[in-house]
């Protein structure tokens, strides 16, 4: 699948994902949808991110998430979010080992979650 089209699938499923966040009655704002390569090698170098980050490719989103009017900054409150999200065919940052990443959605590319 090339890129571009990997880029409208990730679009497809990110308005799917607010939509049912939204029916849920969770409240999203966007936090970062896209990282330059210099933004994600200042990440990597004080390990808040990989050099090869998707955001890079726009295949990576984070989302800011609010309960009840209440600004939710554990992975664990985004956990119906990611669980959502892997149905609909995406990694969720929240199953990251060595750096749980709750507000994190992407689509795989080229091994990269």
């Amino acid at each position: 699948m090339s890129l571009s089209v990997k880029q409208s699938k990730f679009t497809l499923m990110v308005a799917q994902l607010i939509l049912w966040a939204n029916e849920q009655g969770y409240q999203l704002t966007f936090g970062e949808a896209y990282r330059t390569p210099e933004q994600a090698k200042i990440y990597a170098e004080k390990g808040l991110g990989i050099k090869n980050s998707l955001h890079c490719y726009r295949l990576a989103v984070d989302f800011n998430l609010f309960v009840n009017g209440v600004y939710q900054t554990k992975t664990e409150a985004y956990r119906p979010l990611g669980k959502y999200w892997k149905s609909l065919g995406g990694a969720w940052g929240g199953d990251f080992e060595s750096f749980p990443d709750g507000n994190h959605f992407s689509l795989e590319h080229n091994g990269t979650r």
